[in-house]
């Protein structure tokens, strides 16, 4: 090894097994003859490092094996031995084949949060103390050696309800309302401390809470209890035994203490034995119980428990008379039922069952026939669509009877324009034919006629109608006015002349040969 002393250096927040320094021997050797291995012979870093042979380098690598404290240690010195690991015998005279040197380590300090002088803290507090009671105290401090003021606060997230509160500069825990063992037992919480001006180094340490019990809760019945007793019960017979329970904890619970009010405890019905096993047993303090007279009993207890001071309650236990038979079975608990009994026979019970059953039956047929039944033939008035008469007080006229649409604008090329003429007054005007336009009246060239009135249909926007064609499909029974069909005309007399057909032309010779005179039939025949 070169001569000399190794000065290493290492921060206090190293972690073992991290690398200090390197150290090297000189050896001219070459193969296994050259092979050195280091170890530590002396020094008081002996446990607080080690040394390891890198054979690809031929060095010895300083690894920390422990923390280190800078504020209890500040430097370390190591005495290192480096030897070759293998010694030819023939040239063993030419020893030692081996070398040491000392390596000086200083500890840096390092910049480290502080520390609670506890990993976990334990405190007890009695349920339904008054707010702002101590619960305890915890304690860090700042291991640099600046040791910095600290400052302590809960997590929040471990104390939803705020049950608790810190002093920030003592770290006295308080409480900041009154606790329930009942409710909640144990209070787990978190406790921050910080470094005054280096908010960044935080430590936390958890911190358990356990309520203290006080005998605040009075024992009551485990359950409801709801007891029966024979009409036929014998004296000191036991009929139930009822069990308590109390909130409290055992150190305040059990043992229970049974017994009867003072006022009620010569009481002429019933008696009670504590069995001293936190249950006690009801007996019967007479003979002969009648439902006729008194069917229900209630039976005031009393429950004490064995806290400090101890807490009591009356709780009171129901108790029915029943029937039973000879070995003690119940029958019926029902007063009225007994009364029914003694008045009427089992005959007479059945009887009446069966009248209610058959009027039962009558009317559930009744109701089903009821919906079953068919709709009357005879509808009413306003839903007989066949009764349902329409009058109508014109003769016609197209589309005065129709509302679906107004046809006039297909038929009157003015309405497009917005023109549209109005039917239900009379027009302003009347429309005057061309001159020329008109027949004679005695033409007899009905075709021109004809054609003369069409013209003007056509050409008189206020003349209905329009094209409108209105079908009477039923011409009615016993009307005044008689039929209107054309058809049963030509069967009766009629008093009109159609000879006039005669001049109208060849085209109307047929029209005229049937309704001609008969006189004039018979010339042309």
């Amino acid at each position: 090894l070169p001569p000399g002393v190794y000065q290493m250096s290492v921060s206090e927040a190293a972690v073992p097994g991290e690398e200090v320094g390197r150290v090297k021997a000189k050896d001219p050797d070459i193969g296994e003859n050259g092979l050195v291995a280091y170890s530590i012979i002396d020094g008081d870093g002996m446990d607080m490092f080690e040394i390891t042979t890198d054979y690809e380098t031929q060095e010895g690598v300083v690894k920390l094996k422990k923390l280190l404290d800078f504020e209890t240690k500040k430097s370390y010195s190591l005495k290192v031995e480096a030897a070759n690991v293998h010694i030819d015998p023939k040239f063993i005279s030419n020893g030692p084949f081996k070398d040491t040197v000392t390596v000086k380590i200083s500890v840096e300090d390092a910049d480290e949060p502080p520390v609670f002088l506890k990993p976990s803290y334990i405190f007890e507090v009695q349920e339904n103390a008054a707010s702002g009671t101590v619960v305890g105290k915890v304690h860090a401090k700042d291991p640099d050696a600046a040791n910095s003021a600290i400052r302590y606060s809960i997590d929040r997230h471990t104390d939803l309800e705020r049950y608790f509160f810190i002093n920030a500069e003592d770290g006295n825990i308080k409480t900041i309302k009154a606790l329930d063992r009942e409710e909640i037992a144990w209070h787990n919480i978190s406790v921050f401390a910080v470094e005054v001006h280096k908010q960044h180094q935080e430590a936390k340490v958890p911190v358990a809470i356990k309520v203290v019990d006080v005998n605040d809760n009075a024992p009551k019945f485990a359950s409801v209890y709801e007891a029966f007793v024979c009409e036929n019960a014998r004296s000191n017979q036991q009929f139930i035994t009822i069990n308590a329970d109390d909130k409290d904890d055992s150190a305040n619970g059990p043992r229970f203490i049974f017994s009867l009010p003072p006022e009620i405890i010569h009481n002429p019905n019933f008696t009670l034995r504590d069995n001293r096993d936190n249950s006690a047993s009801v007996l019967v303090r007479r003979e002969g119980f009648s439902r006729q007279k008194q069917d229900l009993y209630l039976l005031p207890i009393v429950i004490s428990d064995g806290g400090l001071p101890p807490m009591s309650s009356t709780n009171t236990l129901t108790i029915r008379v029943c029937a039973c038979d000879s070995n003690g079975s119940l029958l019926s608990c029902n007063a009225e039922a007994y009364i029914l009994n003694a008045g009427l026979s089992t005959g007479a019970l059945i009887a009446i069952l069966a009248c209610i059953v058959i009027l039962l039956v009558i009317v559930v047929l009744f109701v089903t026939l009821k919906r079953q039944k068919k709709e009357p033939l005879i509808v009413f008035e306003e839903e007989d669509v066949r009764e349902n008469i329409i009058t109508y007080d014109d003769e016609g006229g197209g589309e005065e009877d129709t509302e679906a649409f107004d046809i006039a604008t297909l038929q009157n090329p003015d309405g497009i324009n917005g023109f549209i003429p109005r039917k239900d007054i009379k027009p302003e005007y009347q429309y005057m034919p061309r001159p020329g336009l008109r027949p004679a009246p005695n033409s007899v060239d009905v075709d021109d006629f004809i054609n003369t009135r069409i013209q003007e249909a056509d050409n008189d926007p206020t003349a209905p109608p329009y094209d409108s064609i209105q079908i009477y499909g039923y011409e009615g029974r016993g009307s005044v006015a008689g039929s209107l069909s054309s058809l049963e005309s030509a069967t009766t007399d009629s008093d009109l002349d159609y000879d006039y057909l005669q001049n109208w032309g060849p085209r109307f010779k047929k029209l005229a040969d049937l309704y001609g005179s008969k006189d004039t039939f018979d010339d042309d025949s």
